[in-house]
């Protein structure tokens, strides 16, 4: 594991800030380069990075539009297979950036671009490791989104890819970012909250769903391709754009898609590596029908230093506390802490003490593809590693094959192998669909 230390973390932070406020000094350079919207990024001074996007949806232009406020980037390239996604994308960042990117319907095609250093990779989870490695090939850097894959073969082929290269690579942890992650982690660190007894995390949301009846998919829209390596599905509103994380083919659930950022960052704060057991209970309650992964669901993590549990629940009526709808407890011999991406609540244990709330302010998205780009241009390797990455994509891939078989899986982390169940074991490798070839041999 390789965390970003405190000073490192204040000095990237610091030089966002920097990158944010600036006043743009040579608007003509600037103008060709870096585009002149408001949201264009101000650091003219920074030398430009030409990035490819491999995914053109709602998350890659997020990602576009964090580099760009970050400073020093450039998307030469794009590649879709929607057209109407890819044209569009291609519209807004021209406005933005001041110059049109080539648009490209495969991968492939967009990594042979000229004159391309590095690509953020924002698809679907069955479209992160055959880009990724293809890129790792050709000795470009690479930005990808979490989860870093859709299973843990698929995980390591990665992780090994990348060991073979000299790329940069940054994976999409943005919390890693956040003031309230890092202000936790310090004070845990101190012993100010004693021995950790056990971590609870969360995230409660009411889904909004779409019709899951079988429909043709859009004329723009090659569904087939979409699929890829993973099964061929029929398309649904439901299992189309940005729906799709519910869907267990593709996105597996809400664990799997936004809970592996806050068990990412348990790990990060507690500085534990994998954890030893896994289980999990739950189903579908209220959304049967709708969707096919547990509106409700509740994992556990034996981890070595304490247990973490992990709950959500896709339904029901408003909180009663809706402030802690999303984030982490830690449970300490000292007290109690509770920490969002913004916020942090210290409760002493002491009899009648009252809470302490601190509130940070920060852009992690931009502060996080500002480092991958100084990584990039410094040739200097930035906080998301990809091994660290695969360890807290695996925990939350362990947990969902728990749900799924029904054991308490034995996790021998060394090894990556479930060394208590061969019916779970069987699902930490995905078959492909013909005619793509997974990555991994074993």
């Amino acid at each position: 594991m390789k965390p970003l230390n405190r000073r490192q973390f204040l000095g990237a932070a610091a030089i966002g800030a920097t990158a944010l406020s600036a006043l743009r000094t040579d608007a003509a350079e600037t103008k060709a380069t870096l585009g002149s919207s408001s949201t264009a990024p101000a650091n003219a001074a920074a030398r430009t990075v030409k990035l490819g996007l491999i995914g053109c949806g709602w998350w890659g232009m997020v990602n576009v539009k964090a580099a760009f406020k970050a400073g020093g980037a450039q998307i030469i390239a794009l590649c879709d297979i929607d057209s109407e996604h890819l044209a569009s994308t291609a519209v807004e960042i021209e406005k933005l950036q001041g110059s049109r990117p080539l648009t490209f319907k495969h991968y492939a095609d967009l990594l042979a671009a000229p004159g391309l250093e590095g690509v953020i990779i924002a698809t679907p989870i069955q479209w992160h490791a055959l880009p990724f490695i293809a890129a790792m090939q050709r000795g470009l850097d690479v930005y990808c989104e979490k989860p870093l894959a859709y299973d843990i073969r698929e995980g390591r082929a990665m992780v090994d890819a990348a060991a073979k290269s000299r790329s940069i690579v940054q994976i999409g942890f943005q919390r890693r970012q956040s003031d309230a992650f890092h202000a936790v982690r310090d004070f845990i660190a101190a012993g100010s909250l004693g021995r950790i007894v056990n971590v609870d995390a969360q995230i409660h949301f009411t889904a909004g769903t779409a019709n899951p009846a079988p429909v043709m998919p859009p004329p723009s829209l090659d569904w087939e391709l979409w699929c890829g390596p993973g099964p061929l599905i029929p398309y649904s509103a439901q299992v189309g754009h940005k729906n799709w994380r519910l869907e267990k083919t593709y996105g597996q659930g809400h664990l799997f898609d936004w809970g592996i950022h806050l068990i990412d960052a348990t790990r990060f704060i507690l500085n534990e590596t994998a954890p030893r057991s896994i289980s999990a209970t739950g189903g579908l309650y209220q959304l049967q029908g709708k969707i096919t992964t547990p509106d409700t669901l509740t994992a556990h993590f034996e981890f070595a230093r304490c247990p973490v549990t992990w709950r959500h629940r896709h339904w029901g009526s408003t909180e009663l506390t809706p402030e802690f709808n999303n984030g982490i407890f830690f449970y300490g011999e000292k007290g109690t802490i509770f920490v969002s991406d913004t916020k942090w609540i210290h409760l002493p244990g002491t009899k009648g003490a009252e809470r302490q709330v601190h509130d940070v302010k920060g852009d992690m998205s931009a502060t996080h593809l500002g480092e991958f780009l100084d990584g990039v241009r410094q040739r200097k390797a930035p906080s998301g590693d990809i091994a660290d990455a695969h360890i807290s994509t695996s925990a939350v891939k362990l947990a969902m094959i728990a749900y799924e078989t029904g054991d308490r899986l034995a996790w021998d982390a060394q090894s990556e192998q479930i060394t208590n169940s061969p019916t779970a074991a069987k699902l930490l490798k995905r078959a492909y669909r013909a005619p793509y070839q997974h990555p991994h041999a074993g």
